[in-house]
């Protein structure tokens, strides 16, 4: 009985740990070390490199005028911006609309045979030109000042990467919508205290940005494009840098059912960069961006998950050895607080398919779900019948 206790307790730190603990622990580092050390302003008006806007797009034809026009907009010298889009595989005349663009800053390069995301971008690569990429999607719109706002943290040459902020749009305010928003939110914060720790670990795919020459081309099978190419960056040397106010939008999923299909998808992604990226599990190398990705990353995609059946399992057979009326005894307090959890979860899956929003019980539900699509995401990794070639998640209007 005390190996189980010693057990279920090394589990309850853990999952505390993965999602609450690291952040914790993260901000009384980042308040020590301001207190230490100020945060300078490194702003360089003089610096504005040329730079390119890569996007690889397949079937993102309803989206092109809103996207390009959006990009023309942003706040950046004109001829110091090009754009690279890659269509390949498109066979909804996404190439052939984007023509009436097409100009000296404006390329598009097309393949019939569809190769994913990763193999646009590993072929699009060729035609950069630029010192700075920066990569975004077809269906994302981007903050005005973006490109200004990443250029500038490159202005440090420490800096190989910049992480822009997912933003999460939706008309109606629904409990999915504020619950997915939530959550972004809380990652944004986590982000902007892991980059002014050292690193950020992992960019958002939805807009990032290196240097060109730190591009290496990356397995065609790769799951995490953004993932493995920004922290392949941080490998060598250079830290991951984040900018809140550097953003892309992009509406919510429609619904839960399809952002477990996204987040099932991201798991198995997960699963696979660890693996690929096993030598930075290695803290005596790779010091502190090895502790931020570990705490921050490896936990919430491998042991949390896990974790959590193993908890409830444990606390019960605990809670029947106690007596489930010996209110004295804490086990018993745990595993009651586990039990209305999970019925609180259950229930809101249960309101979710009927249409009901109650945003007190989406929270648990949403988790549930997260972790859900963790171990969903390490069966079809491990099974591998998860393909590069994505089916795209309905979004809300």
């Amino acid at each position: 009985m005390l190996a189980l206790e010693v057990l279920f307790w090394v589990l309850l730190f853990i999952v505390f740990y993965a999602y609450l603990g690291y952040g914790i622990l993260l901000f009384v580092i980042v308040k020590l070390k301001r207190l230490l050390r100020p945060v300078k302003s490194k702003s360089n008006v003089d610096y504005e490199p040329e730079v390119t806007l890569f996007v690889a797009a397949y079937n993102e034809k309803d989206y092109v005028d809103a996207k390009v026009q959006n990009s023309f907009s942003l706040e950046y010298p004109k001829e110091k911006v090009r754009q690279v889009w890659v269509t390949d595989g498109s066979d909804d005349g996404t190439p052939e609309y984007l023509k009436k663009y097409a100009g000296d800053h404006f390329e598009i390069h097309h393949l019939p045979a569809r190769g994913g995301k990763i193999g646009a971008m590993n072929r699009g690569m060729q035609f950069v030109k630029s010192p700075i990429v920066i990569f975004s999607d077809g269906n994302t719109m981007l903050g005005k000042e973006s490109i200004r706002r990443i250029v500038d943290l490159f202005s440090d040459p420490k800096v190989g990467c910049v992480s822009g902020e997912k933003r999460i749009y939706s008309k109606e305010k629904d409990a999915a919508a504020g619950t997915e928003g939530i959550y972004w939110k809380y990652e944004s914060k986590l982000k902007k205290w892991d980059a002014e720790l050292y690193s950020v670990v992992g960019a958002a795919g939805e807009l990032f940005a290196i240097r060109t020459e730190l591009f290496q081309e990356v397995e065609k099978d790769t799951l995490l494009d953004d993932f493995i190419i920004s922290l392949r960056v941080a490998m060598k040397g250079y830290t991951i840098q984040y900018d809140p106010d550097a953003y892309a939008i992009e509406t919510s999923s429609a619904n839960v059912k399809e952002e477990l299909k996204r987040k099932v998808r991201i798991a198995a992604g997960g699963i696979q960069s660890i693996i690929r990226l096993r030598p930075l599990l290695n803290v005596f190398k790779y010091g502190i961006l090895s502790f931020q990705y570990i705490s921050h990353r490896v936990l919430r995609w491998t042991i949390a998950p896990l974790a959590l059946p193993l908890l409830l399992i444990i606390n019960l057979i605990l809670f029947l050895t106690e007596g489930f009326s010996n209110f004295n005894n804490l086990y018993v307090w745990l595993f009651y607080s586990q039990f209305v959890f999970y019925v609180m979860a259950f229930l809101g899956w249960y309101l979710e398919n009927r249409a009901i929003k109650v945003k007190i019980l989406f929270i648990p539900y949403y988790f549930m779900i997260m972790n859900l699509a963790v171990l969903l995401g390490m069966k079809r990794y491990f099974k591998g019948s998860q393909t590069v070639n994505w089916e795209r998640a309905k979004r809300g209007t």
